[in-house]
């Protein structure tokens, strides 16, 4: 187990990461636009499942070997960028359905916004590459199993995570809600959320081999 002060030095940290605005929120918010408040919480918690596999790779060094190759790191990053670029276009492609129902109906089963989400959570490089460099910070060696004490970092950012970019999606779909009043207003929203998504896509793709 994580000794006490390693832990709330780590909590400390994992707060201030996980409150500044980055590519999970502005994944969030993109789909909040786009869905409504349940696609965007739908989307949360598949974000957030996806960092699971990358928290058990980091525990047992196999996210040390993605991240310290280039190409593997490279591939990763092109497929996450990929695949928010097609979910953005998917947004835009679909926003005068969307905008024709009603704002609080999910246009797409619950399963398919988890697991999309979920793809992006887990091919997503700076999450990769945020574990391994931060998580063995505040491992001690003295405390026990050091992958047991990544396991437990790793699952109290994903519960941060978890609770803070639900917030971002609650408050996007406030927003997108008042855009409803209007089909033109929600449809112009959603287009906005895809185009948000696309963009971070680019970011994604654009950013140093190493972030």
């Amino acid at each position: 187990m994580v000794p006490i002060d390693s832990l709330l030095a780590f909590l400390a940290a994992a707060v201030v990461l996980v409150v500044m605005p980055g590519p999970s929120v502005l994944f969030t918010i993109g789909r909040a636009l786009a869905l409504g408040r349940i696609g965007g919480l739908l989307s949360v918690v598949g974000n957030a499942l996806g960092m699971l596999p990358i928290v058990v790779a980091v525990a047992f060094g196999v996210g040390a070997v993605v991240a310290s190759s280039v190409v593997l790191f490279t591939a990763l990053k092109i497929v996450g960028a990929a695949y928010l670029v097609y979910l953005g276009v998917q947004a835009i492609r679909h926003r005068k359905r969307t905008a024709a129902g009603a704002a609080a109906v999910t246009p797409r089963s619950p399963w398919r916004l988890l697991a999309e989400a979920f793809v992006v959570g887990v091919t997503n490089p700076k999450t990769i590459a945020f574990f391994v460099a931060v998580l063995p910070q505040f491992v001690a060696l003295e405390a026990g199993a050091v992958p047991l004490q990544i396991l437990e970092l790793g699952a109290l950012f994903v519960v941060l995570a978890l609770l803070c970019d639900s917030i971002w999606a609650l408050a996007a779909s406030a927003a997108r809600s008042w855009f409803a009043r209007s089909p033109r207003r929600l449809e112009t929203v959603s287009g906005v959320g895809g185009g948000m998504m696309i963009g971070l896509g680019g970011v994604l793709l654009l950013s140093g081999p190493r972030h």
